[in-house]
């Protein structure tokens, strides 16, 4: 089975194509996407793979998009962070979905579902109502956390987010740095971080790093319309913002 994987998160991509890989070690993994965009550009060049797996938010916006700009034919998986209400919108519309964090067992059900749909006939192709399904991510009021409990040491923390500055990837542990620059690990990714952050507040600046709106210091021009950021504390790493991304990160400042 040939799988096309859509998520933007590197530790949840690799976890994902270690479960596909245990499931059955024949499956081909033939890319990872993180965007909108190179979906779009993967689908229009490429044939249609047995399965999509594919993330809701991804770097440059919502999944259902890619709908939106080319026809798929393939059956696909969902796997999300979101809660209830957004699932009962979709699931009628594909295969399946996997509410982050999911289990192996989870996984298994999934393509096991997958597998009897193809011994039957051939796995219908996604009924997607994009404008159904992007509705019905909004008609709820989103609550977004206030607190982390973190360890530290042997106690345990509670870090409310307006003392957070930002939470950052560092070889392959995420961690939430204060205001004060203390540092704790968290266990959630950042994709699942992004969803319950006030986005009023937080801007996922990259792959590896969600902002706190205080935490940006200074900003500078940088090369093909990027910017660089100054960041307090400060961070012993070269944040830049995308030429995609700089225009939705002006925005969120400018507010």
């Amino acid at each position: 089975m040939k799988v096309l994987i859509v998520e933007d998160e590197d530790l949840a991509a690799a976890k994902l194509i270690k479960m596909l890989e245990k499931y059955d070690s024949a499956i081909q993994i033939l890319d990872n996407l993180t965007a909108v965009k190179d979906t779009v550009q993967w689908l229009r060049k490429n044939p249609a793979p047995d399965l999509i797996m594919m993330d809701i938010r991804i770097d440059d916006g919502v999944c259902f998009e890619i709908f939106q700009q080319v026809e798929v034919t393939s059956p696909v998986i969902f796997t999300t962070a979101y809660d209830q209400y957004a699932i009962k919108a979709f699931q009628v519309h594909s295969i399946d979905y996997l509410l982050k964090p999911f289990s192996y067992e989870k996984l298994e059900q999934s393509l096991e579902k997958l597998k009897k749909i193809n011994t039957l006939a051939p796995p219908p192709s996604p009924t997607i109502n994009v404008e159904e399904l992007l509705q019905a991510l909004q008609q709820k009021e989103p609550s977004y956390k206030s607190r982390f409990l973190v360890k530290a040491g042997t106690k345990i923390r509670s870090i409310k987010t307006e003392d957070i500055a930002y939470i950052y990837t560092d070889r392959k542990l995420n961690l939430l740095v204060t205001n004060e620059a203390d540092r704790y690990p968290l266990d959630q990714s950042l994709d699942e971080l992004g969803q319950v952050l006030n986005p009023d507040i937080f801007f996922r600046a990259n792959r590896q790093l969600i902002l706190h709106i205080d935490a940006v210091s200074a900003i500078h021009p940088y090369f093909k319309g990027r910017v660089k950021l100054d960041l307090t504390p400060p961070l012993d790493a070269e944040i830049i913002i995308s030429s995609e991304k700089t225009p939705d990160f002006k925005a969120w400042l400018d507010r």
